[in-house]
């Protein structure tokens, strides 16, 4: 029997617990205008003294494992390079920035030099007037020209709220201008109307890489006149491009290029990221062009408090198979966000699922209404799959300080500006340090101290990450990874580009090394015909439709109230199984729903109002099959390979649990389709003599491999950028491909990510804290915070926690120091 647990498409079952009685005596903070706590700094407390606030009451203050103090720090000035245009400068003195920063000014030295560029330094330390003072200048110099546009330059964002962010931002940075700036977004939400005039007359163009592959590239001979003139692409948040959807992005990237060049210009890029391991090399493999790295930050910061918080076991429940229970940190942040709104300090709490967005704002507004009901106005969720008009009705009222608290999923990781928050609470280790300090660093982002919160989620890495403050605090962050040359994202990329302009022999240096191998297999499924001008686009519907960039693949399937036919929202095609089947609970808005019908076909999930009292759960069975060994080494008798694999996977029924005590109410069968994925895996075997050598007998192996799957799963986003729901795994006592015990961790995504490759390189220091994770859980048999998964198809049946311990333990015993040199990929 394999046992099996899954990428992205399962989601957390949601527990809401009793919650211990949280005094609240801490008066509201002073307000004016809508709402809006007070600008004052000086009146605002301290982040410890918030944090002293938080851990009053019996039994908070052991919850904090560890706190780290980063002090404040002094900024370096420096002066604008003297190209940049007097009235350019005087606009940026206007808006109160006497000087720039160092690594701001250095930025802005290397675009006018007509070199890409990345700036890679800490949230709120100017990233975005690094790049926008040489692009305005180079746009009114534009401005001037006698004839034709001028200058233009394109903005990409990873989101379209960042995008319109950055518009209002550009807008009142360049109002002194005139009209020499005219920035516009063009995205899915701009009406027809504008479109036109975006084309025609906008010369600072922001969208999102979505748009640019589907609506700006296939339709270049409308853009001609803005690409011609193309001087800057900036791209913005540049470390979230990574796995699958970076590799698509950096090939929509090279399809920009490979158009421009057509129409002769040349653009320099400029990026900015969140602190990131060699900056550089990930923008050059993501641009694939020459990107020079600026990552001194000279900007000033205030005093930074940042604690590591874990919920407590609570000893009256018994989850399942008997394990003990910890108190869910979705609960957990919605006790500290009501206590947080209640002393008036603004805060964003991020949680990882939409479903978890929505229940801690619903929990948090019951709380207060305990308190005081006009509190419950000013707590809202903000998610993805939201319809536009409610995006932007969120972000105007945490802007403006309407809303004090906001349950957000990271879709505002990198949205709007919202200077003036004083605290993050974090739910959940968010799957890479980058993103820890990216989601921390959206408080104090006007100078003041900022307490940030990280609250361990009932998993192996959070347990781990909360006792192992070192891991945080003494690492580097993640580099970036990404593979543009896989062949299931260039395939569809080079098809459209075809579509745009026939590829020609000069074309295959551009789009990578793949590309010769791939040509010959794309014209033998008749997508391309080859000619004396090159390779062509075969077909009527329009090629860039083949892929969804995202990695989810497919059409989203529209969440639509059947009573009305309002349409509530949309969730990912590759989520859909599990997470809108027939019987399953949906919430939206604090609103519960339950799917009557979900049409695969239609890509349509019909919803009804509904307050049932229980959650639901996929289940589901896993099968995988080596198709490629392409590496392997010894760990003595043992292996340790790395290769291609083809999983199938089938939903194939769903648990209905008590909300209160997460009890199994029962289980419906589905019948949904198998789904199959061909992509990369790690994965390694053990002889008999090695299990008698770890006295592990038939009985227990199952249960052996299985814990110690769990357990390397939920270790992994620790040593590649990844989380937990980018990856899957089967654990087989005797598989038929090997013909040995064998544990598989493999990509969720088709033709690989990266992540399971980086998991081969990095396997020693990997299945190492795996081990050591399991054997430092206080827990008996094994519980959620080192074996238990939240996503097992299985049931988390079998597990053993002692045999996982020593099976490891043997393993490693003969392990290498380092399999392999580090990948090129990686």
């Amino acid at each position: 029997m394999a046992f099996n647990h899954l990428p992205a498409g399962a989601h957390d079952a949601f527990r809401p617990l009793s919650r211990t009685p949280v005094t609240h005596s801490v008066p509201m903070a002073n307000t004016h205008g809508p709402g809006r706590p007070t600008a004052d700094a000086d009146s605002r407390p301290t982040p410890g003294t918030v944090l002293d606030r938080l851990s009053r009451g019996p039994f908070r203050s052991a919850r904090i494992t560890h706190t780290e103090h980063l002090p404040p720090r002094e900024g370096r000035h420096a002066v604008w390079p003297d190209r940049i245009r007097t009235d350019v400068v005087a606009a940026i003195q206007s808006a109160g920035i006497g000087h720039p920063w160092e690594h701001q000014a250095a930025a802005a030295e290397h675009a006018l030099d007509g070199e890409s560029v990345v700036v890679a330094t800490g949230t709120a330390s100017g990233k975005s007037l690094a790049y926008l003072a040489p692009v305005l200048s180079a746009l009114a110099d534009g401005a001037q020209a006698p004839n034709g546009r001028g200058a233009t330059a394109l903005y990409l964002a990873p989101t379209k709220a960042l995008a319109a962010d950055q518009r209002r931002a550009v807008r009142e940075l360049a109002a002194p201008l005139g009209n020499a700036v005219r920035p516009a977004v063009y995205d899915g939400d701009t009406p027809v109307e504008e479109r036109e005039w975006v084309r025609q007359y906008a010369n600072y163009v922001l969208t999102n890489p979505d748009m640019l592959h589907r609506g700006i590239l296939p339709a270049h001979p409308r853009w001609s006149s803005f690409l011609r003139t193309l001087r800057y692409v900036v791209i913005d948040e540049c470390h979230t491009y990574r796995g699958v959807f970076g590799s698509h992005v950096a090939q929509v990237l090279r399809r920009l290029r490979r158009l421009c060049a057509r129409y002769g210009s040349e653009p320099v890029f400029l990026l900015a990221s969140a602190t990131a391991s060699d900056p550089a090399a990930a923008a050059t493999r993501l641009t694939g062009v020459p990107v020079t790295e600026i990552t001194d930050d000279a900007s000033p910061r205030g005093e930074v408090v940042f604690a590591l918080w874990e919920p407590p076991l609570l000893t009256e429940l018994r989850g399942e198979k008997g394990a003990p229970v910890r108190r869910t940190a979705t609960a957990e942040t919605a006790d500290l966000l009501t206590d947080l709104v209640v002393q008036g300090v603004r805060t964003v709490a991020f949680v990882r699922s939409r479903r978890g967005a929505e229940l801690i704002s619903v929990i948090t507004q019951e709380r207060l209404a305990e308190v005081d009901r006009s509190l419950t106005r000013r707590v809202a969720a903000y998610r993805g799959g939201y319809l536009p008009e409610e995006r932007r009705a969120l972000e105007r009222a945490l802007h403006s300080g309407e809303l004090l608290g906001l349950a957000a999923t990271t879709a505002l990781e990198l949205g709007v500006d919202v200077s003036g928050l004083d605290a993050v609470l974090i739910t959940g280790y968010p799957g890479t340090r980058a993103s820890l300090w990216q989601q921390a660093g959206r408080a104090g982002r006007s100078g003041q101290g900022a307490l940030a919160v990280l609250i361990a989620r009932d998993d192996p890495l959070d347990t781990y990450l909360v006792h192992h403050p070192e891991a945080l605090f003494r690492q580097p962050v993640e580099a970036t990874v990404l593979d543009p040359d896989n062949p299931y994202v260039l395939a569809p990329h080079l098809c459209a580009a075809a579509e745009e302009l026939p590829l020609t022999e000069a074309d295959l240096e551009l789009f990578g090394p793949a590309t010769e191998e791939l040509l010959p297999q794309l014209e033998a499924a008749k997508l391309l015909r080859r000619r004396a001008a090159g390779w062509h686009w075969t077909r009527r519907e329009r090629a860039s439709d083949l892929t969804d960039i995202r990695g989810g693949g497919g059409r989203p399937v529209q969440i639509v109230e059947a009573s009305t036919g309002r349409l509530l929202g949309t969730v990912d095609e590759s989520a859909a199984h599990t997470a809108v089947h027939e019987g399953a609970v949906h919430l939206h808005q604090g609103r519960t729903y339950l799917v009557r019908h979900l049409d695969l076909e239609g890509s349509a999930a019909l919803v009804e109002a509904a307050d049932p009292p229980f959650s639901t759960t996929a289940r589901d069975t896993t099968s995988i099959s080596v198709l490629e060994t392409e590496t392997e080494i010894p760990w003595g008798s043992a292996r340790l390979c790395f290769g291609s694999v083809e999983v199938t996977n089938q939903v194939v029924s769903y648990l209905r649990r008590k909300l209160i005590t997460g009890e199994v109410l029962g289980e419906a069968k589905l019948d949904l389709p198998p789904r199959t994925l061909r992509t990369r895996a790690v994965w390694w075997t053990v002889t008999e003599d090695q299990l008698d050598e770890a006295r592990i007998n038939p009985e227990i192996l199952g249960g052996a491999l299985h814990a110690a799957e769990h357990a390397s799963i939920g270790m992994l986003p620790l040593f590649a950028t990844c989380d937990r729901w980018d990856i899957g795994g089967v654990s087989v006592p005797l598989h038929p491909d090997t013909l040995l015990p064998t544990v598989f961790v493999y990509d969720g995504h088709p033709g690989g990510a990266g992540f399971a490759e980086r998991a081969f390189h990095t396997a020693r220091a990997w299945l190492t804290a795996t081990r050591d994770a399991i054997a430092a859980c206080e827990c008996e048999a094994g519980c959620p915070s080192c074996i238990q998964s939240p996503k097992c198809g299985n049931g988390n049946d079998p597990l053993h926690k002692r045999g996982a311990i020593r099976l490891l333990t043997r393993l490693l015993s003969e392990s290498p120091q380092t399999p392999h040199p580090p990948s090129p990929t990686a």
